[in-house]
């Protein structure tokens, strides 16, 4: 069966969930976080999408992604994920995927939306026990 197309939309923020394979962890170490910011941000100039917030967990992403031009923010995930799980594989010699299937996204549609995706992001590691505050 085919894929259903996205809905892309410019100008329209999107809240982005990508998990490992499995529950896999997808940073193992400090050096991946550093990685994988550095592909966001690169990957986010190229395809002109604006990251308000994000959050690295152990074993997926959270971003809230605005994109200048429909399709901006597909294009960003493919980016990332080529560079970023080549990274990946080869520190930790492994192949394959590192992430379950395509990324998931919803449409963020008014001011109470955006501000509840913020907080959801904000806190995910504190309700995780990961930190103890959002600043950490």
């Amino acid at each position: 069966m085919a894929r259903l197309p996205r809905f892309d939309l410019p100008w329209i923020p999107q809240h982005i969930v990508q998990r490992g394979n499995n529950r896999q962890v997808c940073f193992a170490a400090e050096i991946d976080y550093w990685q994988y910011l550095l592909e966001l941000r690169e990957a986010s100039i190229k395809h002109r999408c604006a990251i308000h917030a994000y959050v690295l967990m152990t074993n997926h992403v959270h971003l809230l992604v605005t994109p200048e031009e429909a399709g901006g923010v597909s294009r960003m995930m493919q980016a990332i994920g080529r560079r970023y799980v080549g990274c990946f594989n080869a520190r930790y010699r492994r192949t394959g995927t590192l992430w379950e299937g395509r990324f998931k996204s919803a449409l963020v549609d008014s001011e109470h939306y955006l501000l509840r995706c913020y907080r959801y992001i904000e806190l995910n590691p504190v309700r995780a026990h990961m930190t103890a505050s959002p600043g950490d």
